[in-house]
């Protein structure tokens, strides 16, 4: 299958905040937008936030080796030096920032991970892949 974009649409509470949030803590690039929308590039792909007002996802964790991780959550992979120096960054923010954790170590699908809430409350997940070629390995 070809690689390609995506393209996420989510509700959000405050387009501001949100913009601010992904352009200047996270470094990505505003697209298109409105007071009511906005679209940002987050490498290279399109994340859409609505202002809808309130709202609420009632989701669960689970359990991969010993991290408890949120079940409703998106991401982006990158390579490992652009992947530390924004974990670094954004731990220096004083950000809500997971602790950094290799997942798989030693086993196929090894990779660095670490997690950052959104002004939506959104998790934002970051992951570096040890060997790019085992993202989608069985």
């Amino acid at each position: 299958m070809k690689k390609a974009e995506f393209h996420l649409a989510l509700p959000c509470e405050d387009v501001e905040k949100t913009k601010d949030f992904y352009t200047y803590k996270l470094g990505a690039k505003l697209g298109r937008h409105t007071d009511n929308w906005a679209d940002i590039n987050l490498y290279g792909n399109q994340i859409t936030f609505t202002k809808s007002g309130n709202f609420n996802f009632n989701f669960k964790n689970y359990r991969l080796g010993e991290q408890i991780l949120p079940s409703f959550h998106f991401g982006v992979i990158i390579d490992a030096e652009t992947w530390g120096k924004l974990y670094s960054r954004l731990f220096s923010m004083d950000l809500e920032v997971t602790t950094e954790v290799t997942f798989f170590e030693n086993k196929v699908g090894e990779h660095l991970s670490f997690f950052v809430k959104d002004p939506d409350g959104y998790m934002v997940e970051f992951k570096s892949f040890k060997d790019q070629g085992e993202i989608f390995t069985v």
